[in-house]
C-alpha cells in the first residue's frame, strides 16, 4: 500500500534540514510515497524547498496564506510566477479565506484569494484552499474563480450539506487526522455523502494528529491511520482505499502513478 499526504507543514514540523529530510524519510518508510509541502509564506517556501531539494518523493505548493495578507512579501505575485518553473512545484496554495484568526479585513483577504485563483488559471494548475470561518464566501467565489485544474478543500470542516454543494465543482475534500476522532460528527457525516473519488486524505502536520497520538505533534508517517479510518467509512480493505486515495491524489496533482 502507499499513500499521497497531500498537505504537510514539514517546516513546522521542524526547522533543521536534515531533520526535514529524515521526517520524509521515515514517512516513506510507513507507506507514505508521496508528499505535498505547503508553506504559508513565500519566505519559508523558499527555505523549505532548497532543505528538500534532493527529496524526489516531495512535491510543493506555492502561494500566499490568509495569514500573511498583511504582508506577502515585495513582489510576491512575481515570486509565485518564478517559483513554479522550479522542479516539482505542482499547485498554488495554500491560499483561501479565514475569518476567524481575522487577519487583515475581508476584502483585502478576499483580493489576496481572487488574484491568485485568476494566477492558477493562467498557468494552468490546481489550487489548495483554505476555508475557516469563510465557507459561504469561498464557495462563492469558487463558483465564478475556480481554475480549470480544480482544487482541495484541506482539512475540510465544513458540514455535509456544504459537500453536496461544492461537489458540484471541480473540487475534492480533503481529511485530516480529526476524521479519525469519534465526536468528528460533522466529518463523519461529510464523507457519508461523497463519492469515494473525490476525497484525499493529509497529515496536515505538525496539527490534527490522529486520535491514536491525540496531544502529540503529527507527522506525515501517521497518515495510514487516517487512510485506514476511510476504508472503515467505506467497509472496504485498507488496501482497496489506499489505493482509491492514491489514484484520486494523482489524479489531482496532475502526476503519473
Amino acid at each position: 500500500m502507499q499513500y499521497f499526504d497531500t498537505h504537510a507543514h514539514i517546516g513546522l514540523i521542524d526547522e533543521d534540514p536534515i531533520k526535514q529530510l529524515l521526517i520524509t524519510q521515515e514517512a516513506r518508510q510507513s507507506g507514505v510515497s508521496r508528499i505535498m509541502s505547503i508553506c504559508n509564506s513565500l519566505h519559508d517556501f523558499v527555505k523549505v524547498y532548497d532543505n528538500l531539494k534532493s527529496a524526489m518523493h516531495v512535491y510543493h505548493a506555492v502561494g500566499v496564506s490568509p495569514s500573511e495578507v498583511q504582508n506577502p512579501g515585495k513582489d510576491w505575485l512575481q515570486t509565485i510566477k518564478q517559483s513554479v518553473l522550479l522542479p516539482r512545484v505542482i499547485a498554488i496554495g495554500e491560499i483561501g479565506l479565514d475569518y476567524y484568526h481575522k487577519f487583515g479585513d475581508k476584502n483585502t483577504q478576499i483580493e489576496l484569494f481572487i488574484t491568485q485563483l485568476d494566477l492558477a488559471s493562467r498557468l494552468d494548475l490546481p489550487v489548495i484552499i483554505h476555508n475557516r470561518d469563510a465557507g459561504r464566501d469561498v464557495l462563492e467565489i469558487l463558483r465564478d474563480r475556480l481554475p480549470p485544474k480544480g482544487g482541495v478543500l484541506h482539512c475540510y470542516s465544513e458540514n455535509a450539506e456544504y459537500a453536496k454543494k461544492a461537489l458540484k465543482l471541480n473540487l475534492y475534500f480533503s481529511f485530516a487526522g480529526n476524521l479519525t476522532y469519534r465526536n468528528a460528527r460533522n466529518l463523519h457525516e461529510t464523507v457519508a455523502v461523497l463519492p469515494l473519488d473525490r476525497i484525499l486524505i493529509e497529515s496536515e502536520s505538525p496539527f490534527m494528529v490522529p486520535a491514536q497520538y491525540r496531544g502529540q505533534r503529527n507527522y506525515p508517517k501517521y497518515l495510514p491511520l487516517t487512510g485506514a479510518r476511510i476504508a472503515q467509512m467505506f467497509n472496504i480493505s485498507d488496501e482497496e482505499a489506499a489505493n482509491a486515495l492514491w489514484e484520486n491524489s494523482n489524479r489531482f496533482f496532475g502526476l503519473p502513478e
